[in-house]
């Protein structure tokens, strides 16, 4: 068993940036959970976990953030960490933006799963120096929209933006107000929905699930009963595995559009970049960590390898502790290069 599971959450006034990173930027540009640009460099709350930062404690706090990829992660690097390193492991449940706050500022020492936030990269890690890379993670993430397969192939225009207004009436629901549905996951995401939905004049609402989770639940329910629907979604996401779903391809992504959009997130009127997520480590830490930095830097998995714990998590009901056993169990040739 762990020596230490306690999961704090950490909460500030900007607890409702945008959905995953944003992918607006020109150099990196993802969607994460909550974005770069639109939410502010609000100071960390005083809450902090009682494990980091501590000068001579064998001990590491990470940051974890409300996506099952991204608790896949972490629940892996904390079973080896405890278990292979002998280290205490304490996480923090802290939002994506803030959580560069509180990485900053010693009060985690690891974010492992970053969209690209390039306003928090360049006062962090390049003017501040406060924040060090910690390398790629080894997965490459993409948010678009999509639909599912089985539509897909009965009316194959739907997957250009331009034919969606043909299909608004067919995605209509009672929570869209006479619109197509643009069924979205939790308010708190970084998204660019709302801006292209008005930019590229489209007859549709966004409609928020409220969680990654309810959002889950209502696609596989409108899968099982083989009903259409248009929805926000990204990879890697082991929900492709049991509902397949084919992108609906929106205007090209430019790094011009996506420089428009950092300086006004309403004009945003192009498609979603895809970009390899990176790790990001506390400066001191990143020097004076010991095992635990060494080890964080060379954590490097594919999508398939975070999938599986993923579903196993979110789908088959194990707990992130014993999917990660599970996966760690069954990946020796996997995990024992990241040890130091």
């Amino acid at each position: 068993m762990p020596r230490t599971r306690t999961t704090r959450p950490l909460t500030t006034a900007r607890t409702r940036c945008r959905i995953r990173t944003r992918l607006l930027t020109a150099a990196t540009g993802v969607t994460a959970l909550l974005t770069a640009t639109g939410c502010g460099a609000a100071d960390m709350t005083k809450q902090s976990s009682p494990y980091a930062n501590v000068g001579g404690a064998k001990s590491v706090t990470l940051s974890v953030q409300s996506w099952v990829g991204a608790q896949s992660n972490v629940a892996v690097a904390e079973y080896l960490l405890d278990h292979e390193l002998g280290y205490r492991v304490d996480t923090v449940q802290v939002d994506e933006v803030p959580a560069w706050d509180a990485l900053s500022q010693g009060r985690v020492d690891a974010i492992l799963e970053d969209w690209g936030h390039p306003d928090q990269e360049q006062r962090y890690v390049k003017d501040k120096k406060t924040i060090a890379p910690g390398g790629d993670l080894g997965v490459t993430g993409h948010i678009g929209w999509f639909v599912p397969k089985y539509f897909a192939d009965a009316h194959p225009d739907v997957t250009d933006w331009r034919n969606l207004d043909k299909y608004a009436k067919t995605f209509r629901t009672a929570e869209s107000g006479g619109k197509g549905q643009l069924l979205d996951g939790s308010p708190s995401y970084v998204t660019n929905d709302k801006a292209l939905v008005k930019n590229l004049d489209l007859d549709y609402q966004v409609v928020f699930s409220g969680s990654e989770a309810a959002q889950i639940t209502q696609i596989k329910q409108f899968a099982k009963e083989k009903k259409p629907f248009l929805t926000y979604w990204y990879a890697p996401q082991w929900l492709f595995n049991q509902v397949p779903m084919v992108e609906v391809k929106l205007p090209k992504y430019t790094d011009a559009c996506a420089a428009k959009g950092a300086e006004d997130p309403e004009s945003f009127d192009c498609a979603y970049p895809t970009t390899p997520l990176q790790k990001y480590l506390n400066a001191d830490f990143a020097r004076k960590g010991g095992k635990a930095a060494a080890f964080l830097k060379k954590f490097h998995w594919t999508e398939e390898d975070q999938n599986e714990v993923a579903e196993l998590i979110a789908s088959d009901g194990l707990s992130a502790e014993d999917a990660a056993e599970k996966w760690v169990k069954e990946h020796p040739d996997v995990w024992k290069k990241w040890l130091p």
